[in-house]
């Protein structure tokens, strides 16, 4: 899945909504220091944490689950983004919570979120890193490079020894540890898990059903009934002022707004699209999708929708906010949409009530029997690091932090602020997602959300929300309903599940370090190819009868050939 981060409480109200629906030299020791940290023992005593053997000097680990985690205030230098949305790191109430409850002392060096990579690189080349990578947005291409070069540190035995929250979920989560465990056997970052059921299944579209029955139809279930579908919009009026202003279809940029783009759902039918890497496996043998004759096929289709005026002719340059205002004109003309989050366009709120009037199509069924929803699944990026600045005692402390924050009281007060303020135990009858007991809910308020918060980091760092742990903050039951909305989005994805392709290409593939860069130069380059050729063959700027084998042929001179060999490859050692 292709999610970006932006903050939650500096955007207009339509995308704040999509997003609440869901970035040196050491200090404290040596880093070639054979010393092992202490651990504290039930009892009190201090012991080695390697079976016992004999007392080490300097602050004491503390066993896993007992705090603070080091007797000796111990500081900690830390690599994270600075979101606008937050005042100050070092003042975060969430902040103060782990430092209190720890001992630890974290010494943020902070990168703009927008610039976060660009940093990151940068610092990385210059070898004036911290002990700790926070939130690194580390790619699994970072994770084999440092790793095999000594900059990071494997985490294997510091799992093993202090963090049982982490072992546990590696243990619980059927994708989790292969999606993070190197080639080489080690596991070098901790990601962010979070089991989004909606963000699963975020390659969706949304029509107006009252428009639909305006028009006198049904939901659509082939190309043919949508191409009927939107063909109505255009031609009947469905929003009633007597003028053709209607805009049957449209979307945006896939980097602006979150699956976007036209031609991931309404490819789906004819072939799988997953907009990136434009890759697909059958039955273990990894293909290119974007040279088949399905793949024409599905050119065809959006030529067709396009040239008879059904399809915006903005949808392939427009982002975001561009939709939110095309989307809140008065009287409303937008038919359908693609997006992962209907509230990219519609505040789903009471003041905006349009909102309800749209819900998702499942996935269409395509002339040739096909009939899938692209699903996002298994880890693809991972947060945290921990570097060779770290001495012993640091790491031991830093993976005692990341199995504190692996904790579901951690992760309410990253998201949310402090408990009793900002969240609280759920209540007798309260519901979750899944119409079960809820053990959590938010604690909400009339006045409008301030732009700035220093509450809590919001999703800064490692994490664990699983499925079980979203499904149980409590959510009113009517997914129409004010705050409902995030029961909307599960139930509307549940539309899509029973047809999860079968075909992705797995997001937890780790590529030989050999063989990183030149497949990303490939991917790169294969990429703008393929969007480039399909924007012009849907618009018609490209005839696909007359222009079709000269970008098949294309693909040579791209070395896709080499491209699928490295996948190949990646895929073949993977399993």
């Amino acid at each position: 899945m292709i999610q970006k981060k932006w903050s939650i409480r500096t955007m207009a109200l339509p995308l704040l909504a999509a997003m609440l629906a869901l970035s040196a030299c050491s200090t404290g020791g040596d880093s070639g220091s054979n010393e092992e940290p202490s651990v504290v023992s039930e009892s009190g005593e201090s012991g080695n944490g390697d079976q016992g053997k004999g007392a080490a000097e300097g602050p004491a680990v503390s066993p896993p689950g007992q705090y603070p985690i080091v007797a000796e205030k111990l500081k900690l230098k830390v690599f994270a983004p600075q979101y606008p949305s937050i005042e100050d790191m070092e003042t975060n109430l969430y902040t103060k919570w782990i430092e209190e409850k720890t001992n630890i002392d974290l010494d943020f060096e902070l990168a703009p979120n927008d610039a976060l990579n660009e940093r990151k690189q940068l610092m990385m080349a210059s070898g004036d890193y911290p002990e700790v990578i926070l939130h690194g947005n580390l790619t699994k291409e970072e994770q084999m490079k440092y790793g095999q070069q000594g900059v990071f540190l494997p985490l294997n035995d510091l799992i093993e020894k202090y963090a049982p929250n982490v072992k546990k979920a590696m243990e619980d989560i059927p994708y989790l540890k292969q999606s993070i465990t190197a080639p080489d056997g080690n596991i070098y970052a901790i990601p962010q898990i979070n089991e989004c059921f909606h963000c699963t299944y975020a390659q969706k579209y949304w029509i107006n059903e009252k428009w639909i029955e305006k028009v006198g139809l049904q939901m659509p279930t082939t190309p043919d009934e949508l191409y009927t579908v939107l063909k109505a919009f255009k031609e009947k009026d469905p929003n009633g002022n007597g003028q053709a202003d209607e805009i049957p279809l449209t979307g945006a940029t896939l980097e602006t707004m979150w699956e976007g783009n036209i031609d991931g759902y309404l490819m789906a039918p004819f072939i799988y699209n997953d907009g990136t890497k434009y890759l697909m496996v059958k039955d273990g043998k990894v293909e290119l999708a974007a040279n088949k004759d399905e793949w024409r096929q599905g050119l065809e289709y959006m030529n067709k929708l396009f040239s008879e005026g059904l399809i915006d002719k903005a949808a392939f340059t427009q982002n975001a906010d561009a939709v939110s205002q095309l989307a809140n004109r008065d009287p409303n003309v937008l038919g359908s949409i693609t997006t992962a989050l209907i509230s990219y366009a519609y505040s789903p709120d009471d003041k905006h009530p349009v909102h309800k009037e749209y819900a998702t199509v499942p996935p269409l069924k395509g002339p040739n029997g096909v009939q899938q929803a692209g699903y996002y699944g298994g880890v693809s990026n991972s947060q945290f690091a921990i570097t060779n600045k770290a001495s012993e005692l640091q790491q031991a402390a830093a993976m005692r932090l990341v199995d504190l924050l692996f904790t579901e009281e951690a992760v309410a007060r990253q998201e949310f602020g402090p408990k009793d303020e900002k969240w609280r135990e759920a209540q007798a009858g309260e519901l979750g997602l899944d119409g079960q007991p809820a053990k959590y809910a938010r604690i909400t308020s009339d006045q409008p959300a301030p732009p700035t918060h220093n509450d809590g980091w919001e999703q800064i760092g490692p994490s664990l929300r699983t499925a079980e742990y979203r499904a149980s903050w409590a959510v009113p039951q009517d997914p129409l309903a004010e705050g409902g909305y995030e029961l909307r989005l599960y139930l509307e994805s549940k539309k899509y599940e029973p047809y999860k392709s079968t075909q992705v290409y797995p997001s937890s593939v780790f590529i030989d370090s050999k063989d990183a860069s030149e497949a990303a130069q490939l991917q790169t380059n294969i990429a703008s190819y393929v969007r480039s050729n399909m924007a012009q063959f849907i618009t018609g700027s490209k005839n696909i009868e007359k222009d079709w084998d000269a970008y098949v042929k294309g693909f040579e001179g791209l070395n896709a050939a080499r491209y699928l060999e490295i996948h190949q490859k990646a895929i073949d050692a993977n399993q």
